[in-house]
């Protein structure tokens, strides 16, 4: 009898359920009690399927919302249909020479027949979620150091154009034979036409493979490969970090333990289906547990529709948990209520990034919901420390370590990387772990140096401490400190002093480049739709609120969208180069003031990139001062610590 054979004869196990409720660190040590190979003996993700599909069979595992109107009609599938699913996908898979070390890249939108490319390309292979906005030339790079085998992609340009990318993608990628086109929902058979040699319908092959096993002759362990996600939102190029089986496993049960998932339990899953918050803590432990999960159409959270009719949406499909990063929190919290019902949420969960006091105090003050923070990250299959219902801690405080997990805070060395000297409790430093769902390193191995410290913990790049009760508590990252003449500024000091303005939306602090101190802090901020307010004031009013001279910001600039990462992240390398444009053009200004240049002859200022400032000299325009001005722009320019380009045209 082979492996796979005694996999798919093997009867189903109990799905994850919480075993008590978790209420403090004592609760969590009762856990580590039994022996984690006793506590969780579930190898993969897709025998968690198998368990979840014998559990819970026709209750309904994922609803599709259509649009953001809560008058439409979703589109539901069953715990059983979602396991027969996964099983036809991993048998077609197989079916097209996909093995175990072979990657099945995924571009699409938010849909159901994610969730069949996400757990189907693991139970035959390891599956590669894609960003959809990330460049071809980005896709490309990631899936041939994947060495993607098959792509499997939406049907449709209305999304994020994704079908004409994948079109172009073909034929950069050395590895790949098959696109697999996912049709968009109710649309009509046929209606795509003929498709070129090498591409086909996902759901005409699936259909015709067997629904109830896989033929594969594949055991699944719990340390091979089960995901390649790519990392970098808030920094630079994109890694691939590898999970294993076990890994993800290990997530799904923690989650279950921690935040109290069970059968009775529905959520609305607006994070993207490419990162790991909405695949692994949103989904796949939500999954384990019978769960619910709503997918409010392909856009998600960025429908303008869904946002604006969220509380409606909650009042009709009675969530039980409301999850949303801190940057869709602000922007719900301009959503009236407008008499909806939203009593069904009993927990409020954030993540991704540090929550701001304010934001914090306005969600419970609008809506009676305090929001529970949890840290997670892609290195460590997406979760990493989680606040449990019924604990309510202040903003910033992330909650306890998993069972089985440990944290160290460490103080930073001279470069701003972990050094082996452990803090005080209370004091900060940089956060590392031990777990069993650290990640298995990333595809190239040059990108592991960083990642570990010496002696093996994963070192998180985030600066916290811990209290009293051994919860983690955040303050930011330590590429993100400003740097003032050696003096190390935390931007959320900064951040939480302008947050508290009732006309500020969100805001980031960010080290502008000085010639003489480095960085000096400045700090970007939107505003609250409708509310006005000065720079002058909001300076004014930020300053008044840090006690550390160096840390008052020198000057607030007021923008009308604050830049993201395609999560919901702030993405600061944006906001630095923006503040390094300003720092040049100023620079740039008073220069032209002292030489007497008319406006038309001002040098235009632009930014490669996210180090990179040009100054552009328009030699008609400048006459005369047009050499003058390159030669004192050189010498005035070259002390900052920036790069710039000075060019005549």
């Amino acid at each position: 009898m082979t492996g796979n054979d005694n996999n798919n004869k093997k009867t189903a196990a109990a799905p994850f359920r919480p075993l008590f409720p978790v209420r403090g660190l004592a609760d969590i040590r009762r856990l580590e009690e039994t022996p984690l190979e006793e506590a969780l003996t579930v190898r993969s993700t897709y025998e968690l399927f198998r368990n979840s599909g014998a559990a819970f069979g026709d209750k309904t595992a994922l609803t599709f919302l259509r649009s953001g109107n809560p008058a439409d009609e979703p589109i539901r599938w069953s715990y059983a249909q979602l396991l027969a699913g996964i099983h036809q996908t991993a048998n077609l898979l197989h079916t097209l020479g996909v093995g175990p070390e072979d990657a099945v890249a995924v571009l699409l939108p938010g849909c159901l027949e994610y969730h069949l490319a996400l757990w189907g390309g693991e139970a035959a292979g390891i599956v590669q979620p894609l960003n959809p906005l990330l460049t071809d030339e980005k896709l490309v790079a990631l899936m041939t150091a994947a060495r993607a085998k098959v792509l499997i992609a939406y049907g449709s340009d209305a999304e994020s154009g994704m079908w004409s990318k994948a079109m172009r993608l073909r034929g950069q990628v050395p590895t790949l034979t098959t696109v697999l086109r996912v049709a968009p929902h109710d649309e009509e058979p046929g209606a795509a036409g003929a498709l070129p040699e090498g591409v086909a319908e996902f759901d005409a092959l699936r259909a015709a493979q067997p629904s109830d096993h896989l033929v594969s002759g594949r055991d699944i362990a719990p340390t091979d490969i089960a995901a390649y996600f790519h990392t970098g939102g808030t920094t630079g190029a994109p890694k691939l970090a590898r999970h294993s089986h076990g890994a993800q496993v290990f997530t799904a049960w923690a989650s279950v333990q921690l935040a109290g998932m069970n059968e009775n339990g529905i959520s609305i899953n607006g994070y993207p289906l490419f990162h790991v918050a909405g695949v692994l803590p949103a989904s796949l432990s939500a999954l384990s547990a019978g769960v619910e999960v709503i997918i409010p159409t392909p856009s998600l959270l960025r429908n303008k529709e869904v946002l604006a009719n969220y509380w409606k949406l909650v009042a009709k499909y009675r969530p039980s948990s409301l999850s949303a990063v801190p940057t869709v929190l602000a922007a719900l919290a301009n959503v009236p209520l407008d008499g909806a019902d939203i009593s069904s949420i009993t927990y409020c969960r954030t993540g991704a990034a540090v929550l701001a006091p304010e934001l914090a105090a306005r969600f419970e003050r609008l809506f009676g919901l305090h929001v529970h923070e949890s840290l997670g990250m892609t290195e460590m299959a997406g979760i990493s420390t989680i606040t449990p219902p019924g604990v309510n801690g202040p903003a910033g405080c992330v909650g306890f370590r998993l069972p089985y997990s440990r944290i160290r805070i460490v103080a930073l060395d001279e470069s701003g990387n972990a050094s082996d000297r452990d803090v005080a409790p209370g004091e900060q430093g940089m956060v590392l772990f031990k777990s069993p769902n650290v990640f298995s390193g990333f595809v190239d191995p040059a990108d592991n140096a960083k990642a570990f410290t010496s002696d093996g913990w994963l070192a998180t790049g985030d600066l916290g401490w811990m209290d009293s009760e051994e919860r983690l508590n955040l303050t930011g990252r330590s590429k993100d400190l400003i740097i003032r003449s050696g003096h190390n500024i935390d931007p959320k000091t900064i951040e939480d002093a302008l947050g508290a303005h009732p006309a500020v939306q969100l805001c980031a602090a960010v080290g502008a480049p000085d010639a003489y101190a480095g960085e000096l802090p400045v700090i970007f901020a939107t505003l609250v739709p409708g509310a006005s307010a000065t720079e002058e004031e909001l300076l004014a009013f930020t300053a008044a609120r840090v006690d550390e001279a160096p840390a008052r910001p020198k000057w607030v600039s007021v923008i009308g969208a604050m830049p993201m990462t395609n999560v919901g992240k702030i993405y600061k390398p944006e906001l630095r180069a923006m503040a390094a444009r300003q720092v040049v053009a100023a620079t740039v200004a008073e220069l032209c003031a002292e030489l007497g240049a008319s406006d038309a002859a001002r040098p235009v200022v632009t930014t490669e990139g996210e180090s990179l400032v040009h100054v552009q000299i328009d030699a008609a325009e400048a006459g005369a001062l047009a050499a003058v001005m390159q030669e004192r722009l050189q010498k005035a320019l070259a002390p900052l610590p920036v790069k710039t380009r000075i060019a005549l045209n």
